[in-house]
């Protein structure tokens, strides 16, 4: 049967609340390949507590339990085929910076039910709010196979937009590990078609894939350290679609284009608040192993100036 695109949209919104600490912020690093070399400085942000630094894009499995792509699969009128899943997409924007530990409200509801025919698009946003006020909002798009045909709005275009003509301004490639997938299920993320192969061939695949979302935190980590100095608090928003797949082992390349004009921030000043520059990075991921396989695209992230 189709979804009931009426009852998933009319659906209250499901409220849980959540907590993390270090232990879940350093074990989300380790998940996407943080921590290599393991006693450079520029690392142990990431992976010693004393130093620790939270990637905003931690904010996709902070609290555990199941990721947005699995909690859209249990609202109302949604009833469907875990085989027959693929994240589509992710968009992430910060309205603080993340801490390193914390409690807080989750709000999940479906903001919108697209029919492709062939299959649906759901997605499911989430606002998270602390005892100071909103703190992120994500949204997951849902892809679903064969769940179509309801009759339904279309939505936007769903096919990746090419990377830009010109080279890129940066380009940094990042190798993954065997067992990155396996580590990486450990924040929360427990679909049998990373670690499973016997499952993974029933999706369709030659064998267990890496989560998108891994995917999704190491290219932000290597837009981050490349671009920002490391400085987790300067981004302000991150999307991204995932255009195919990586396989555990593979080398990500992460190409990134910086526009021209940026705006400045405080430069002349020189005092406290708001000091740098802020903008945005175009950014396209392909697997290098097979002949740059596109696997990230329409990737942006928004960054802000840094606090003096």
């Amino acid at each position: 049967m189709p979804i009931d695109a009426a009852g998933a949209l009319g659906a209250a919104p499901r409220v849980r609340e959540i907590a993390w600490d270090h232990k879940d912020v350093q074990l989300y690093h380790l998940g996407i390949g943080a921590g290599r070399p393991a006693t450079d400085p520029g690392e142990l942000r990431y992976t010693l507590e004393s130093r620790l630094h939270v990637l905003p894009s931690f904010a996709t499995v902070a609290g555990g339990g199941a990721p947005g792509v699995i909690r859209a699969l249990s609202v109302p009128g949604v009833d469907v085929d875990l085989a027959h899943v693929l994240h589509g997409g992710q968009r992430l924007r910060l309205h603080r910076p993340v801490p390193v530990r914390g409690r807080a409200t989750a709000a999940a509801r479906v903001v919108a039910a697209y029919d492709k025919g062939t299959a649906a698009v759901l997605v499911l946003r989430t606002e998270v709010t602390d005892a100071d006020g909103p703190l992120w909002t994500d949204e997951a798009e849902v892809y679903v196979r064969g769940e179509g045909g309801w009759g339904g709005e279309r939505g936007p275009s769903g096919r990746p937009s090419p990377p830009p003509a010109e080279p890129a301004d940066h380009v940094a490639e990042r190798v993954l590990r065997e067992d990155q997938a396996l580590l990486y299920r450990l924040s929360g993320d427990w679909n049998p078609l990373h670690a499973d192969p016997e499952f993974a061939a029933r999706a369709g695949f030659e064998r267990p894939v890496l989560h998108g979302l891994c995917t999704y935190g190491a290219t932000l980590k290597t837009v981050v350290d490349t671009l920002l100095d490391g400085d987790v608090t300067r981004v302000r928003a991150y999307r991204t679609r995932f255009a195919g797949v990586v396989y555990p082992g593979e080398t990500l390349r992460v190409r990134m284009w910086r526009p021209a004009g940026a705006e400045r921030y405080g430069a002349e000043s020189g005092g406290a608040g708001e000091v740098g520059e802020a903008g945005e990075v175009r950014v396209a991921v392909s697997a290098v192993e097979r002949d740059d396989a596109p696997v990230l695209a329409d990737t942006i992230v928004r960054y802000g100036c840094r606090y003096g």
